[in-house]
């Protein structure tokens, strides 16, 4: 028991240490490539990083999966090049036993990414408020409007839907010429916006020279209703422990929350994705040889397999979004597949 513990916590170094070789070097070509394409749209070069670092975060859950694939091929490729591979066997851990330390390293990648890494992406994207995305900003709704009649900024606390308009709750409202001068604000506890533009029957509006105005407001935009639920409200916005909430609160006012609850399953499975990566890995790593061990071509096969199936999960997920497929089964479907086919895989391949 003591000497599997031993080549337990080695091989989860080994596993770590690949994981995290492949990490760096993908997200330093990712964090260089990124940082020479946002420096000349920055006014410094540390402004240049941070829009870069901001970036990087928001890629890491992209190619995790794929990290922990290739660390994976790595791990084993190493152990069979130095015949530790043979050593371990010897020593009497089994095919299973080897690699149950690579699959909870997996697990807890998946966990940490799930927990940690998607609220941190979501609330450091959170601080850059743009033109093209709704954010949600110290437990506000945000709506930026430009044209070359100036700028609109809605902050609303909270939102719900009556047929086809939206209806903003206990809102401010910033009106900005083309040169960024405030022209008026506008307080009002409810704001609607339907095609025609924005209006309420009650508003506290104040103008440039500092006077109050009380009484109905209204004034046309470019934003609508579908455009705010389909193009700004996106599940990736909001953080993994907001979702529940997040999803609650949308069903309640009748607003389809699909998109969310694939956007909920797929993160609370990654772990399980994790898993699937790596015993894909696993099954790639399966040779008969101790020399002349062909990572490289083993290596291209998993690439390429790694992408069609990134391209699978995403036919699954849009499936599950389009309610062709029960949201649930179209995120636990594919890992259970791969692991499915990769432990058969395994399980007939003689290695000794």
């Amino acid at each position: 028991m003591a000497k599997t513990r031993i080549l337990s916590r080695f091989l989860f170094r080994r596993f770590f240490g690949s994981v995290g070789l492949v990490l760096l070097i993908v997200c330093g070509i990712i964090f260089a490539v990124t940082f020479v394409e946002r420096l000349p749209s920055n006014p410094t070069i540390f402004a240049a990083l941070n829009d870069a670092w901001t970036r990087l975060v928001e890629y890491v859950p992209l190619f995790l999966p794929l990290a922990v694939f290739m660390g994976t091929l790595v791990a084993y490729y190493t152990l069979t090049r130095s015949s530790e591979g043979v050593i371990i066997s010897g020593a009497g851990l089994s095919p299973y036993q080897m690699a149950r330390p690579f699959l909870i390293g997996a697990f807890l990648i998946g966990v940490f990414a799930t927990t940690v890494i998607n609220p941190y992406a979501v609330n450091i994207g959170s601080k850059n408020i743009t033109d093209d995305k709704l954010k949600l900003v110290d437990d506000a709704i945000w709506l930026h409007e430009s044209s070359d009649a100036g700028y609109i900024t809605l902050v609303a606390k909270n939102m719900k839907k009556i047929e086809q308009d939206l209806v903003f709750l206990n809102t401010t409202i910033y009106i900005q010429t083309p040169e960024f001068k405030l022209t008026s604000r506008i307080d009002a506890e409810t704001v609607t916006l339907s095609d025609k533009g924005l209006e309420t029957p009650h508003a506290k509006v104040f103008d440039s020279n500092g006077k109050i105005h009380n009484g109905p407001w209204q004034t046309n935009t470019l934003i609508t209703p579908q455009t705010v639920l389909d193009r700004y409200l996106q599940p990736d916005q909001i953080s993994f422990w907001k979702l529940p909430e997040f999803i609650k609160k949308m069903s309640a006012v009748g607003i389809s929350v699909r998109g969310h609850m694939v956007q909920f399953w797929t993160l609370l499975f990654l772990p399980l994705t994790m898993i699937a990566m790596a015993t894909l890995g696993v099954a790639f790593s399966q040779t008969r040889q101790r020399r002349n061990y062909s990572f490289g071509t083993k290596f291209g096969l998993g690439i390429l397999t790694c992408f069609i199936l990134y391209f699978l999960l995403n036919i699954f997920s849009a499936l599950g979004s389009n309610g062709t497929l029960p949201t649930l089964l179209a995120i636990i479907a594919p890992p259970l597949i791969i692991i499915s086919a990769s432990g058969v895989f395994i399980a007939g391949f003689d290695t000794i």
